[in-house]
């Protein structure tokens, strides 16, 4: 019985060529997500992805389900990214800028876009993903903190709404030639960011708990 009971939970695994395409499907929806937002019709992301739009739907059976896949995809990518620099390099305020970086690449900022209306924001998938990077967040800042490189009076909610903000896709034909600038704005901000403080921020310090509870 017990074998039995085990063969039931053995799930196959996905072959080579599946994997494939569902990562195609992804990464074609996270382009086409940030050019033309999340409403995007299944059948263009197929033909961008080049596979059949039954492909799409085998692997997703609703959009919520893709933008969820993407959503994850893109932080658990930049989660790496941190995990990465925390490895490689014992400067505190390093890996804090390769990690705002990275964001860059992911086009961080997208996600708000994708995130909004009736979406579940708190998908077992999405949550576990979303605490992932914000431990990883807290912890990159911390010990920047500590090391005297991080003015006292910023917390992971101000880091990441501004890099929510200068990673956000801007809207028309016409800006797409900013993207040029982002990484070049991104280190004038993390300058900002660098203690000693040399002003005086108004306000109270964003946390993460506060920007969900806005």
């Amino acid at each position: 019985m017990e074998t039995a009971t085990r063969a039931q939970r053995r799930v196959p695994r996905p072959r080579a060529d599946a994997l494939r395409n569902r990562e195609r499907i992804v990464g074609a929806a996270q382009e086409m997500f940030i050019e033309f937002g999340s409403d995007v019709p299944f059948d263009e992301i197929a033909r961008r992805a080049g596979v059949g739009n039954a492909t799409v739907y085998r692997n997703f059976p609703d959009r919520d389900a893709l933008v969820r896949e993407v959503v994850c995809t893109v932080m658990d990518r930049t989660a790496e990214q941190a995990e990465l620099a925390l490895t490689e390099s014992a400067d505190p305020f390093e890996v804090l800028s390769r990690f705002v970086h990275a964001c860059v690449d992911e086009r961080f900022g997208a996600l708000c876009a994708m995130l909004s209306g009736n979406f579940d924001k708190n998908h077992p998938d999405l949550l576990a993903s979303r605490q992932r990077i914000e431990a990883l967040v807290e912890g990159m800042m911390e010990r920047a903190r500590e090391a005297g490189q991080l003015r006292s009076d910023v917390a992971a909610g101000d880091l990441m709404v501004a890099v929510t903000q200068l990673t956000r896709p801007l809207p028309g034909t016409a800006c797409q030639g900013f993207d040029r600038f982002v990484h070049r704005h991104l280190q004038l901000f993390l300058d900002g960011l660098r203690a000693p403080a040399r002003s005086e921020l108004p306000g109270t310090a964003a946390t993460m708990e506060g920007l969900r509870g806005a």
